[in-house]
């Protein structure tokens, strides 16, 4: 059996004269969870879109295991799950009439239905609300009950764009407990995501930006390899004072507050303690601790996009 369970090769799609996804190439091994960051308008949705075969590439392909996103899209489709970053279901049915009605257009058969829905609709926390009305449920039951259809023909590969925004932390936690259950039965995720401490727990994570693919890796390896800058840890009091000291200082090209602490980035700034001491001390700010630390995957996610920016202004 191919151990990658997806691959794209030089994937572009253009809308007239606007460029959405931009030679964009990444695999995905068997029961990999793979996170797909990036702002609004990166190409998120439409990398998807042409993964699924409901968006043909401009130029470009690849493959969802083993078949062709072009010329095998209905193959694919009957292997994959989809949770649309858009709601999907039908809100007048009740839970079990949505996941019937899915199930029937993945194609179980009848007499496999019951049984199905009897696995999934407990493993998604929805046990005694299988005949409530979906417009009557919160958000976060909304969500599990799309991934329950989308799991109702057991596929192969699941397609999350976006499945936990606006869900509560709970329901999240849950989603994301169903998401690492799937994985490690073989299931392969493509997971798309705007919270960081969610894509800390992908396999392997790529960054996309105006189109492109600008860093790729594993969360490790995403804040030791592709971060472009140093980041600077500081432990003072009082910090108001110290932001805007070293703001105003221009000494690093980020300063900014994650608690009490301050982090500073910039290139090279292990070379620049000594100076920020000197600021710091000029502004009577009591320093406890100033170090360079491990960068948060928010840090280098910013980082990168801010260096793919300039490369492209220039």
């Amino acid at each position: 059996m191919d151990s990658l369970a997806l691959a794209t090769h030089n994937l572009t799609k253009r809308f007239d004269h606007f460029v959405a996804v931009d030679d964009v190439s990444f695999s995905i091994r068997r029961g990999e969870i793979f996170g797909l960051l990036g702002p609004n308008g990166a190409g998120k949705t439409t990398t998807i879109r042409m993964l699924l075969g409901l968006l043909a590439p401009t130029s470009g392909g690849g493959t969802v295991l083993g078949y062709d996103i072009v010329t095998q899209a209905e193959a694919i489709r009957a292997r994959v799950g989809y949770v649309s970053q858009k709601f999907s279901l039908y809100p007048d049915l009740t839970v079990v009439e949505n996941f019937d009605f899915y199930a029937g257009v993945y194609g179980v058969p009848r007499d496999q239905v019951s049984t199905r829905r009897a696995t999934i609709l407990p493993s998604v926390g929805l046990t005694g609300q299988e005949n409530t009305r979906v417009a009557s449920l919160a958000g976060g039951a909304r969500q599990r009950l799309a991934l329950a259809c989308a799991l109702a023909h057991e596929p192969e590969f699941l397609f999350l764009d976006e499945p936990t925004a606006g869900v509560d932390p709970i329901s999240r936690r849950m989603l994301w407990d169903l998401i690492y259950e799937r994985a490690a039965r073989g299931v392969s995720i493509l997971v798309t995501t705007h919270y960081m401490d969610e894509a800390e727990n992908c396999h392997r994570l790529a960054f996309i930006h105006r189109g492109k693919i600008v860093a790729i890796g594993s969360p490790s390896e995403l804040k030791t390899e592709a971060m472009p800058a140093q980041v600077i840890e500081i432990d003072c009091e009082p910090s108001d004072v110290a932001l805007t000291a070293l703001r105003a200082a221009r000494l690093f090209d980020e300063v900014a507050l994650y608690g009490t602490l301050i982090h500073a980035l910039g290139a090279d700034a292990r070379a620049k303690i000594s100076r920020a001491r000197e600021i710091l001390h000029a502004h009577n700010v009591a320093v406890n601790s100033i170090e360079v630390i491990v960068p948060s995957l928010e840090e280098v996610f910013i980082a990168r996009l801010r260096r793919a920016d300039t490369t492209d202004d220039r």
